[in-house]
């Protein structure tokens, strides 16, 4: 090799690593987690796998009961084997059976839409909803729905109490996921958490979806970690109105969530 191609070949950044079989069945099982069924180019392109291994995958996990095709034959959901593996994980000590009781407080109290949201690696995920009896609801987030961590108040209360070292290492990444959040940046985030921690709870308005809001607090295991998100998303006037009084709700229902003890290790991970 002439010293020429050889400074070359070192000055290349190195390609990033192939994900291996079982990596890319993750993320095909990660994307059919969405609340409706995908097509094809869909899975493809969320998973960045081509069409035909994201079809080979599709294949073999419909013939083990993992997937399914929808019922126009060209969408793919979950099949009856990840199903029930959704089911069992329902416990009693399961995060989803704990919020229940308040998230139903809540919606009642506010009318408008209470959300439950987990942190999984940089996102944050919704896992459970409650709708109130307001005409003009939050639709926008449905269980399943999942936004970088910043984005939106569950996924700001996820966030924003982590270990600073925690925050700075995300945000690195998150940054990048911004594009569909033009009002959102690094530095504005970073605003958002220290008022947040400021406050106790988390205030966004406007900056996700227009004349829409939401409030949120985290949920914090016996240990202390925040392993969930309680949020109210409604009009931003109803938000402005309220905020005190939601706010209070907010904690107070935390309170009773972290009462019943979260057991350690419940929740989303890192």
């Amino acid at each position: 090799m002439s010293p020429a191609a050889s400074d070359t070949a070192d000055d290349a950044a190195p390609a990033a690593p192939e994900p291996n079989a079982v990596q890319k069945v993750c993320a095909v099982l990660r994307a059919l987690a969405a609340p409706t069924p995908r097509r094809l180019t869909e899975l493809s392109a969320e998973t960045g796998l081509n069409k035909v291994t994201a079809l080979r995958i599709l294949d073999t996990l419909a013939q083990e009961g993992f997937a399914a095709r929808a019922a126009d034959g060209r969408r793919w959901r979950p099949g009856p084997e990840l199903l029930a593996l959704a089911a069992s994980a329902g416990r009693p000590d399961d995060l989803r059976a704990l919020a229940r009781p308040s998230l139903v407080r809540l919606a009642e109290l506010s009318g408008d839409t209470v959300l439950l949201s987990v942190r999984s690696g940089v996102e944050a995920v919704c896992i459970e909803r409650e709708v109130g009896s307001y005409p003009i609801r939050a639709n926008y987030l449905d269980i399943g729905s999942r936004r970088p961590l910043g984005v939106g108040a569950g996924a700001m209360a996820l966030l924003a109490w982590l270990p600073d070292r925690e925050v700075d290492a995300i945000l690195g990444i998150v940054v990048q996921r911004l594009g569909p959040y033009p009002r959102l940046s690094q530095a504005e985030i970073r605003t958002r958490v220290a008022e947040s921690r400021a406050r106790g709870y988390v205030v966004l308005l406007d900056q996700v979806v227009d004349t829409m809001g939401a409030i949120g607090v985290p949920v914090r295991d016996a240990t202390g970690r925040t392993v969930a998100a309680i949020s109210i998303a409604a009009l931003t006037t109803r938000i402005r109105a309220r905020e005190a009084e939601l706010a209070d709700a907010l904690r107070r229902e935390a309170d009773l969530m972290e009462r019943e003890r979260i057991p350690a290790g419940q929740g989303g991970g890192g």
